[in-house]
């Protein structure tokens, strides 16, 4: 079955595997990890998932490195974050051991999934809270259950590391200021649906968001956060409406390792014309290089890659965390979780 799979041509998508894991919380503890080959939810129609959107989930990858060992990127921190993400919606928070111990079984579980060093894919984790007791009533669920599933993902770009295109639209806000943005909840991707749209109609790969109270700083780029480089420094957005990203805080880690200056702080729309490179940073593309920002409101266009390619440092960054993540270059920090 797995022979028959084309890594370089998978998109990210959903693509079955064998297995995924379940456990559930209900009076007051978490049950024992279920395996289950099912790829349906047997749910209530009145729980809270569905009604008061009590729905937080993480993304994380699984390689497999240059020496053959399995890799997880960042485990705890993807952990760290949903316990982050449940406590602001009022769910059961996931104890960092059980998230470990479950992601680290659906992966041996579906081993003749992860793709083959050198092909580019790798195997996403797709870690899922829900609420599911019977509520009308708007109040947090007693019952929860966590899920992880897996499914191989083909590699970003399917023709090499190159720029894309981006908008500015000041007409929709992804989240409220002091909202759930810090949180990876359903609810902020729900908001972004119409935007995205509409951005891709018009031929961009996503928006630019600005901040939702003054609209004068930037925020979010899509379902990523944005980054860019100004004077020879390390610059990306601060703000409580932005959601924390594991790639963001790797790719600050690996400027400061190589003499590079880091600013978390508000940047505002005018500094987009003093900027030499920019990328949205994600787990899924790790750096989506932004070669041209378009105004839409204004009719400015913001030209950053002015030879059409990506940014030298951007470049840089997006190997070398490749590169750790592969087992290919030394992980001086402790990242991966080497699944034996």
């Amino acid at each position: 079955m797995d022979n028959e799979i084309d890594w370089g041509k998978l998109p990210f998508g959903y693509y079955p595997t064998d297995y995924n894991v379940r456990c559930t919380f209900s009076d007051g503890k978490w049950g024992p990890i279920e395996v289950s080959q099912s790829e349906t939810i047997n749910m209530h129609m009145a729980a809270t998932a569905l009604h008061y959107g009590q729905e937080i989930f993480e993304g994380l990858k699984a390689f497999r490195g240059k020496d053959g060992k399995i890799r997880i990127f960042r485990l705890e921190d993807n952990a760290r974050r949903m316990r982050e993400s449940a406590k602001g919606i009022m769910m059961e928070p996931i104890p960092l051991e059980l998230f470990k111990e479950m992601c680290i079984k659906v992966v041996k579980l579906n081993e003749r999934f992860i793709p083959p060093y050198g092909s580019g894919a790798s195997l996403y984790l797709r870690p899922i809270e829900i609420g599911t007791s019977a509520r009308v009533g708007v109040k947090p669920a007693d019952e929860y259950q966590f899920i992880v599933f897996v499914t191989p993902v083909g590699p970003y770009f399917k023709g090499g590391f190159q720029n894309t295109k981006i908008c500015i639209m000041r007409e929709y806000d992804r989240v409220a200021p002091r909202g759930t943005g810090r949180w990876k909840t359903g609810g902020n991707y729900a908001a972004s649906l119409s935007a995205g749209v509409k951005a891709h109609d018009l031929g961009y790969s996503a928006v630019l968001y600005l901040d939702p109270k003054e609209k004068k700083y930037l925020d979010e780029c899509g379902p990523a956060n944005f980054f860019a480089i100004k004077d020879g420094k390390y610059i990306t957005p601060a703000s409580d409406s932005i959601l924390p990203s594991v790639t963001n805080m790797s790719l600050q880690t690996l400027a400061k390792d190589l003499g590079i200056e880091v600013e978390c702080r508000h940047i505002t729309v005018d500094e987009l014309r003093e900027i030499t490179e920019a990328g949205a940073c994600g787990t899924a593309a790790v750096i989506s290089p932004i070669g041209e920002i378009d105004d839409l409101d204004t009719g400015e266009k913001f030209i950053i890659a002015k030879d059409g390619k990506p940014g030298k440092i951007s470049t840089i960054l997006y190997n070398k965390l490749n590169a750790i993540r592969l087992g290919e270059e030394e992980d001086t920090h402790n990242w991966n979780t080497i699944v034996e």
